[in-house]
C-alpha cells in the first residue's frame, strides 16, 4: 500500500480550506484517509498552517511520500529540514 501525505479539500464553494491527511494513494482526494495531521487555510494572510510535526515526521520516516503542495508547506514550516537532519543522524549512528 503506497501511502501519501496530501490535502483533503473542505470548505464551501470559492472558500477552500484543507486538511493535511495521510491516505492510501489509490483513495479519492476527498475520500477515506488514515490519519489527519494538520490543517491549511490559504485564505488567511499569511496562509495559516497547523501541523502535528511529530506525526508528520513519523509517517515520512515510515515511507509516506508528501504531495508537491504538502512538500512546499512542510518546507516553509521547516519540517523537511528536520527530516533530513534526522536521516543524516541515523546514518552517522550506523
Amino acid at each position: 500500500m503506497a501511502v501519501k501525505i496530501r490535502l483533503k479539500r473542505m470548505g464551501s464553494k470559492k472558500r477552500p480550506f484543507y486538511r493535511v491527511v495521510v491516505a492510501d494513494s489509490r483513495a479519492p482526494r476527498d475520500g477515506r484517509f488514515i490519519e489527519e495531521i494538520g490543517t491549511y487555510n490559504p485564505l488567511e494572510k499569511p496562509a495559516a498552517v497547523k501541523l502535528d510535526e511529530d506525526k508528520a515526521l513519523a509517517w515520512m520516516q515510515d515511507g509516506a511520500k508528501p504531495s508537491d503542495t504538502v512538500r512546499n508547506l512542510f518546507s516553509r514550516e521547516g519540517l523537511m529540514q528536520k527530516l533530513h537532519e534526522a536521516k543524516s543522524e541515523a546514518k552517522k549512528a550506523k
